[in-house]
């Protein structure tokens, strides 16, 4: 199974815009296989659901870690627990403020009447829904959760499934921008990175760490450069990084308002504005699944 994961140095890139136009695309392509399965990893801030509108047929709990809790029949109001919670976690009548609490077990360890417990902590959910662009696996975080790489691990995980059930050949990931634990969970097994760079200078900075992350994988790269027109000495020079990397510049899209008009209608641009986008999208995504 081949895996194409999307990703960006930077938010706002266009990465998603990118994902949604290719998914759409791959939805009518005629390649053997099928479409691919999508799976959206940006889960501390899911927005490909927001294009492609899934019907959700399946909704499970994720459990990012343990919290603490108090059992009011058994506490002595000793006070060991507060003293000992570095996070202030626990107030003044010995109730653990959830928001607070790390799961780090030392209220229960110290507990003499064995009334501080641990227990598992659901931070999230995770979905697998149809969409018009097929089977997509996504998520969220609740607020104030963290472990979000093991999260992006299980949406990839449930994604596999789907394709391998479904008999598909490809998964296409959005992932998240930076380098960080989220990115790094997203590259598990992936067979090719699609940087989405744009010609700002934190764009370029960020673009390039991107690469060398995914060099360090051992994990070839393409990329689409978006924005192109707006800083025509940037875009050389991303240009010119990717000709020096060996990167395959796949494309250039130009700063245009089409793209927006796309998501306020609910839309991805090679819906909303086919006759300047579909084609293009759709041999971007043929270069993709066959290469």
């Amino acid at each position: 199974m081949r895996e194409i994961v999307v990703l960006s140095g930077k938010g706002g890139t266009g990465k998603t815009s990118v994902t949604a136009a290719l998914a759409v695309c791959a939805a009518k392509s005629d390649l053997p296989g099928g479409p691919p399965v999508l799976a959206d990893c940006d889960v501390d801030a899911a927005d490909l659901h927001l294009v492609l509108a899934p019907a959700i047929r399946e909704r499970h709990e994720f459990l990012g870690g343990d919290k603490a809790a108090i059992d009011a029949a058994l506490c002595e109001s000793c006070g060991l627990c507060r003293d000992v919670c570095r996070f202030g976690a626990i107030d003044e009548g010995f109730q653990v403020v959830e928001a607070s609490c790390e799961g780090c077990g030392v209220c229960a360890y110290v507990c003499p009447a064995g009334a501080a417990t641990l227990g598992p902590r659901v931070s999230g959910d995770w979905f697998v829904s149809e969409t018009r662009a097929g089977i997509m696996v996504h998520a969220a975080l609740r607020m104030g959760e963290e472990n979000s790489g093991k999260l992006v691990s299980t949406v990839k995980k449930a994604a596999r499934a789907e394709a391998e059930r479904l008999g598909r050949d490809i998964l296409l990931v959005d992932g998240s921008p930076g380098i960080g634990c989220p990115v790094i969970a997203s590259l598990g097994g992936a067979s090719t990175v699609l940087m989405v760079a744009e010609p700002t200078l934190s764009a370029v900075h960020d673009i390039k760490r991107v690469h060398a992350l995914a060099r360090h994988f051992g994990i070839p790269c393409a990329a689409i450069l978006n924005k192109a027109d707006v800083c025509p000495e940037l875009t050389r020079e991303l240009a010119s990084f990717c000709k020096e990397s060996g990167i395959d510049v796949l494309g250039e899209l130009p700063f245009d308002p089409a793209f927006v008009a796309a998501q306020l209608a609910g839309q991805s641009v090679a819906e909303n504005a086919p006759e300047r986008y579909e084609r293009l999208f759709s041999d971007i995504w043929h270069r993709l699944a066959t290469s």
